[in-house]
This record gives structure tokens, C-alpha cells and sequence, in this order.
């Protein structure tokens, strides 16, 4: 009986001394493998169908890695290497896309995600945070804090040192997978399960959270909050600049349509659509009251950032003696007063 899968991947990883799972790399993750390399893998691992992480040993590896010779030289190649491993190994099968119940789950959902396999809030993250474990990631790899005080010590005995670079929940992308055509100006400020997009620059006070990023081209250069996705950015101007801060949350995916600037300082909680300008400092809630005008600059009516959501070659600024939030389209405020009634 054939067997159907929504993502596949073997990996290896770190466990503390309770058998507990830190972290796992997955070097070849796959989406929607073929019917023929489930049925090869599932006897020996074991797998009898829902979502599952499966340890497997060295002696093992081998074995899958002849199985697929013929079905899928890369995974076979990979399981090859796997053979040679020092480290716990786990294959994860999912067959539906559905809550997470385990870490090595966790995992390759943030590996799909940075892999460009999956796009932000395309993956179902539920219940993620308490299956990833808050960790030391040293220049020893991850570390359980429990044991990292001993740990510490046994490093200074042998006249080394342990430096930890962070404790948190998130690893670095750039120590998993290093997306191609991307810049990434300080790599520990883009953690595991960011979606970078080919031609994307990341400057040294930019920052993209999981399950966030970029279509690429652009540039950032702020903030970029869990639940926002910037569009492309237009082949002029350096593309869609984002200097301030997008944020999203929840089951809210904040998108950033082509060729937007996003001024330093300056945040939103809305989508955009294309061309949108926000002006340095001025934040934009869903809620803010926004004054339009029209290429007078007389008041047409106030509404809601939320009813402005979406649409293109807007620019939003703060009045410099009212402190209003206004609004100017690049086309016309007729037509967006229009478009305003449809909506209505």
C-alpha cells in the first residue's frame, strides 16, 4: 500500500543526558516526497502512519541509504553521511501538516520555512514554544542549561574556553541552511525559521524573526516581526527598504506589497500594498485614525488604518502641527475614495 506524506526528513541533532531533544539539522528536507521513497523508508524505521520523529542508528542509515540508491540519490547520499555520524539521528515523517508533538517536528517545520520549502504562516505552528527548549548555543553547540555550568567547568580545566553566544529558544538561520543570493550582515540577528528571499540584503541592525521574511529583492534594515512578509521590491531605488518595524502575531500575516519604504523608526500593523510610503517615526495600527486628503490637501473624510489596508501608492505622514496621521495617495484621492465606498 502506497503511503503519502506532507514532509520527510532525516536529521541529526543534539540530546541532553535525559535523552531530550535540543536541537536537529536537516540538511535535505523534503515536501511531498514521492509515494516510492515513503514505502522504502517506512518498514525499516518502523513508521505505521500519522506524525512521527523515529530514532534510527548508523547501522540503519546504511540500509536506507541502499534502499534509495535508485529512488533518490540525494537522500541516499545524505543517509551515506548520516552513517558516519557521532550524534543521535531521527528521521521525521509527517503525514498531515497538523500541531507539533515533538521537537524534531519543531524543527523541520523551521527548516522548511528557511529552506523556502513553506512561506511564513503557511505551516500550521501550533503549540511550538513549549517543544523547543530553551538552550545555550555555545561554540560547543547547544547545551542543555542544566548542564552547562559543568560543562563551563570542564572547558576552563582543559585550559578552553565556552563561549555562549545566546540562550534562547531560536538558533541562528545561518547554522542550519544559508539561503542562495542573500546578504546577511550580522547572521545572529535572523533566527532559524526566517523565509529570506533571493536578493535579499539584511543590514546589521536588521532583524527577521521565524515565520517571517522576505520575497526578496529588498533590503532591511529594521525589524521584522513573526507574521509579516515583505513583497519584492522594485529593481530601482534599492528595492522595498524596510528601516523600522513590522509586526504581526498570531493568526495575523502583516504583508508588505513591492516597492515599499518603510522610514527609520517608523513601524505599521497593516498590510501594505505596492508603493506604499510611511513616513520616519510615524506607527500605524489597525486602529489609528487616519486623515485623507486629496492632491490639495484638503481633508476628504477620516477612517480607520485597517480600511486603507492593502492598497497601493499610498503615503502615510504625521502632520508636523496637529500631530494627525494623514494619508495622500500618488494617484488620486478619488479614486481611493471610491474604493473606500466599495469597501464599505
Amino acid at each position: 500500500m502506497s503511503t503519502t506524506l506532507f514532509s520527510l526528513a532525516f536529521g541529526v541533532g543534539t540530546q541532553n543526558r535525559q535523552g531530550a531533544w535540543l536541537e536537529v539539522f536537516y540538511a535535505l528536507p523534503l515536501v511531498r516526497p514521492s509515494t516510492a521513497l515513503v514505502d522504502a523508508v517506512a518498514k525499516p524505521l518502523g513508521y505505521t502512519g500519522g506524525n512521527q520523529a523515529i530514532s534510527f542508528s548508523t547501522t540503519q542509515a546504511s540500509q536506507l541509504a541502499e534502499a534509495l540508491k535508485a529512488i533518490d540519490p540525494a537522500q541516499a547520499a545524505l543517509l551515506t553521511r548520516l552513517a558516519e555520524s557521532q550524534k543521535p539521528l531521527v528521521a521525521t515523517l509527517l503525514a498531515e501538516d497538523a500541531a507539533l508533538t515533538s521537537t524534531p517536528e519543531a524543527y523541520l517545520k523551521l527548516h522548511l520555512l528557511s529552506h523556502r520549502l513553506a512561506r511564513p504562516h503557511g505551516l500550521n505552528l501550533a503549540g511550538i514554544f513549549p517543544l523547543l527548549p530553551n538552550v545555550a548555543w555555545t561554540s560547543q553547540g547547544a547545551i542543555d542549561l542544566a548542564e552547562l555550568a559543568e560543562r563551563q567547568l570542564e572547558a576552563r580545566l582543559k585550559g578552553k574556553l565556552l563561549e555562549v553566544f545566546s540562550v534562547d529558544k531560536f538558533p541562528k538561520m545561518t547554522d542550519y541552511v544559508v539561503p542562495s543570493g542573500v546578504r546577511i550582515a550580522d547572521s545572529a540577528r535572523v533566527r532559524l525559521g526566517a523565509y529570506v528571499g533571493e536578493g535579499t540584503t539584511i543590514m546589521h541592525e536588521g532583524f527577521v524573526n521565524f515565520n517571517a521574511g522576505t520575497e526578496g529583492p529588498g533590503m532591511i534594515e529594521g525589524r521584522v516581526s513573526a507574521g509579516v512578509f515583505v513583497g519584492k521590491g522594485s529593481d530601482l531605488g534599492g528595492g522595498c527598504s524596510t528601516m523600522g518595524t513590522l509586526s504581526g502575531g498570531g493568526n495575523i500575516v502583516i504583508k508588505v506589497g513591492e516597492g515599499c519604504l518603510i522610514g527609520a523608526n517608523a513601524g505599521i500593523g497593516i498590510p501594505l500594498g505596492d508603493r506604499n510610503t510611511v513616513e520616519a517615526g510615524l506607527y500605524i495600527t489597525a486602529g489609528t485614525k487616519v486623515a485623507l486628503l486629496d492632491e490639495a490637501n484638503q481633508l476628504v473624510k477620516v477612517v480607520k488604518a485597517r480600511d486603507l489596508a492593502g492598497q497601493d501608492d499610498l503615503l502615510f505622514r504625521r502632520n508636523s502641527e496637529t500631530g494627525a496621521v494623514e494619508c495622500k495617495t500618488h494617484k488620486s484621492a478619488i479614486e481611493l475614495n471610491e474604493a473606500l465606498h466599495a469597501h464599505n
